[in-house]
């Protein structure tokens, strides 16, 4: 929000360009193969660099990276004004406050780590993510277990919901490795051949990706009683389900929630930060119950396992690694997304909520024809559950 002296900034960025659940506008043919030629060129220097870091030493690597990324930081101002927003929220302080820009680059050191931590994964022996993880804890792995078989055993799926925080990659691994029947959704359109060399390395160690798109694959998983997993920080779309995130008004994907409405699953937030000794530490929340499709029901789920995601950032906030906004860029937004929540949380189903719309469902206006507070805030499944993609390849 916007506020005076000692507040928030009044300066913010905008909503993503790009996120997996949006395609990219038509391009000719010498732009499809330029953009090709730069897909193979990606799949080559990753192929290598991870080889190289593979065979070097962790900590001088991790060290090189780090004033790499720091570097990145001082000189891509886009995304850093994408992470100094967010670092703003996190901390309720003004973007330009000295704490925000320690989150900020402490962020980018913790993120340099990981990305060393990922790529030199393929030249280690296939059960070293696993072994990674502890499974103890009040809640790690092992009430995890219980609680998925207590699932199971009601005949119900499982939709974890998580961020990029710490590494979900470690955590797929042990799951696999502990025999749950885990799932994880990714983008497979921004860079095909990347996505195919992750995927197989990921197959590597026991973990399946499903395409974002293959909406049956994902459906087929829930009603097996699997568990699927979705990230759900992919930047702010307008037409999310809005959620109050740090105090502040934004949205997250309707698809956990609808998808939970539609196939009974329970709703598990889930993050595996990493500890002091170098090992990671999973940790699962209590299970959000969608009771209804009704917007109402919707809305309530996805403000529960908002609340759940804002608690387990709040933490460690330096190893929440998302380079792209998350709140909206004006006042006027985030007031329209309020007055949508509120609308959302009136209409328990019955159709009370929908007076004063026209035929086509939009509300009236009085502005010039512009929707007042946008379309209804409970999308179904089809539409929304792509936005919610899990151990996909992130672009930064």
């Amino acid at each position: 929000m916007a506020s005076g002296e000692g507040g928030r900034a009044t300066g913010r960025v905008s909503g993503v360009a790009y996120a997996p659940h949006r395609r990219g506008p038509g391009r000719r043919r010498p732009i499809r193969l330029l953009q090709r030629v730069h897909e193979k060129a990606t799949v080559l220097v990753y192929r290598g660099a991870s080889w190289l870091l593979g065979h070097l030493p962790e900590e001088p690597v991790v060290l090189v990276a780090q004033a790499g990324f720091l570097a990145g930081y001082a000189l891509w101002p886009a995304k850093r004004r994408a992470i100094t927003a967010n670092a703003s929220h996190v901390l309720g302080l003004p973007v330009g406050h000295p704490r925000v820009g320690r989150l900020a680059r402490a962020t980018y050191l913790a993120y340099a780590r990981y990305v060393v931590g990922l790529m030199r994964l393929p030249a280690l022996p296939p059960d070293v993510p696993a072994r990674l993880v502890d499974a103890g804890g009040e809640h790690g792995l092992e009430s995890f277990r219980r609680l998925h078989e207590r699932l199971r055993d009601e005949g119900r799926a499982m939709i974890i919901v998580t961020l990029h925080v710490g590494s979900m990659e470690t955590l797929a691994a042990a799951m696999a490795s502990h025999g749950f029947p885990a799932y994880g959704v990714a983008d497979d359109s921004a860079y095909p051949e990347l996505y195919e060399l992750l995927a197989a390395q990921r197959k590597r160690w026991g973990v399946q990706v499903i395409a974002w798109r293959n909406l049956r694959e994902i459906h087929r998983v829930l009603r097996d009683r699997g568990i699927l997993a979705l990230l759900v920080d992919w930047g702010y779309r307008s037409d999310g389900i809005p959620v109050r995130f740090f105090g502040d008004w934004t949205t997250f994907p309707a698809g956990p929630a609808s998808l939970a409405a539609r196939t009974g699953a329970a709703i598990v937030p889930v993050v595996n930060r990493r500890g002091r000794d170098g090992r990671y530490h999973a940790e699962h929340g209590e299970p959000i119950e969608v009771e209804s499709g009704s917007p109402a029901a919707i809305q309530r789920a996805t403000q529960a396992y908002a609340d759940a995601l804002q608690a387990a950032i709040g933490s460690t906030p330096q190893q929440w690694y998302c380079f792209k906004p998350i709140w909206p860029e004006t006042d006027r937004a985030a007031e329209d997304l309020e007055a949508r929540a509120r609308e959302a949380l009136a209409d328990d189903g019955d159709g009370s909520a929908r007076r004063g719309r026209g035929r086509t469902g939009r509300r009236r206006t009085t502005d010039g024809g512009r929707p007042a507070v946008g379309d209804t805030a409970a999308g179904g499944a089809t539409g929304d559950a792509p936005a919610a993609a899990a151990v996909a390849t992130d672009d930064g």
